[in-house]
């Protein structure tokens, strides 16, 4: 931990773990302040909509967790607080220009997916306590047979001589911009956050397509509202989405 870590937030840090947000569920009820959790390893590390993240040494995957004393809709939020932090850590190391954050929940680095966002949470209308999960190919871009968008990752694109950061020099850097996306939020609201996102976003402007459990949606990303959800102008008029996987 560096002395740039913020104030009132604990580390965890573990040599192995089933997931760090299932580690993250399992502490939750008895963490008095918010907590990042960080394993080394991990057998059975998770993405959206339950799909397997690979976690090849050197990479992080780390968790999050804390009590927002916020709505449902205010928690998911934090998705778009993450991505922001993300962008800003990993801009430490690369081009700021070769990133893109990707809706809902992705960044890329050169067109290849570089970090993802896990948001899971317990409560109703109020939550109990949300859990922020966060994996970055920082030495190596794991195997994905198909993928939409293949993962990229950090060593990839730096220079023959430099090494790709730690996971706990990236985890210093990423906290630490996380609490500055919190104190943002605090004091100028969601539509500050929601338009720096914007700024970062991929493809706005363009024709993409969003593919939910149902449907198949092919139009023009105009924005993402005040909720987070995705705008799209189509042929039948302005859609949101509130959940999906986007193709370009």
């Amino acid at each position: 931990m560096s002395t740039d870590w913020p104030t009132g937030v604990d580390l965890i840090e573990l040599d192995q773990v089933d997931s760090t947000m299932a580690e993250a569920a399992r502490r939750a009820p008895s963490l008095t302040s918010p907590t990042w959790i960080r394993a080394d390893a991990q057998s059975a590390g998770r993405g959206r909509s339950g799909r397997s993240w690979g976690h090849p040494t050197g990479n992080l995957a780390a968790t999050l967790v804390f009590k927002p004393h916020c709505s449902a809709q205010q928690g998911a939020q934090r998705s778009f607080l993450a991505a922001n932090a993300l962008f800003d850590a990993l801009s430490a190391f690369v081009p700021a220009s070769k990133l893109a954050l990707k809706w809902p929940n992705d960044v890329l680095l050169s067109r290849g997916k570089v970090a993802g966002i896990l948001l899971e949470a317990s409560g109703g209308a109020q939550l109990n306590w949300l859990s922020i999960g966060i994996g970055v190919n920082l030495a190596h871009a794991p195997v994905i047979e198909d993928a939409a968008f293949g993962p990229t990752a950090v060593a990839l694109h730096l220079d023959t001589q430099v090494e790709a950061p730690t996971p706990m020099t990236f985890l210093n850097i990423l906290a630490a911009k996380y609490a500055s996306q919190e104190a943002l939020l605090a004091t100028k609201g969601f539509d500050h956050i929601r338009a720096l996102w914007l700024s970062r976003a991929a493809r706005l402007g363009e024709v993409i397509t969003a593919r939910t459990s149902r449907d198949t949606i092919t139009g023009t990303f105009r924005d993402v509202d005040a909720e987070g959800n995705l705008v799209l102008e189509t042929p039948k008029g302005r859609e949101t989405v509130t959940a999906a996987d986007v193709y370009f």
